[in-house]
């Protein structure tokens, strides 16, 4: 116990802890004003995602967009991770993953559009969608597909053998 001048006791010093703390924070996003019937249920084939984000074909920019599902491939939220320009998002792993973990994700599913129209996918598309599944296996997170849209045509990871 320290003492002041007089011999009387002093208190002990407290200090406080500050840091700061996370939540996640949802909020509802038009994605669709006429989405079809199935929206609602377990996405199981690529065309569903093409005909959910079909509207990024008149996009004149690259969004890459990362649905969230449940275990039952249910949409629980979707995060638009990056805008970039004509040919080109930024796209890290921790951006696609921080959200997809605070949203108690299963699996994810990624959407990119070229707006040139063609969705033949570049080589960092290839070595992107790559490093995002070993990410996501690290993480327990699948990574279930990658669909590029075009402008009337897509093209599916899995269906061409890249995933």
């Amino acid at each position: 116990m320290n003492f002041n001048l007089f011999g009387e006791p002093v208190p002990p010093v407290t200090k406080r802890i500050m840091v700061r703390s996370i939540e996640a924070r949802y909020r509802n996003e038009v994605v669709r004003d006429d989405a079809p019937e199935w929206v609602s249920l377990r996405f199981t084939k690529p065309e569903q995602v093409f005909e959910m984000f079909r509207n990024l074909r008149r996009e004149t920019k690259e969004h890459f967009v990362v649905l969230h599902l449940d275990g039952k491939n249910r949409i629980v939220c979707f995060d638009r991770v990056s805008i970039g320009s004509l040919n080109q998002a930024i796209v890290h792993p921790r951006e696609v993953f921080k959200t997809a973990c605070l949203s108690n994700a299963a699996a994810i599913l990624l959407v990119h559009n070229h707006p040139t129209g063609d969705p033949t996918p570049s080589k960092e598309d290839i070595a992107i969608t790559t490093r995002l599944k070993e990410s996501g296996d690290i993480l327990g997170i699948r990574v279930l597909d990658h669909i590029i849209v075009g402008d009337d045509e897509f093209l599916s990871f899995v269906e061409k053998g890249y995933l």
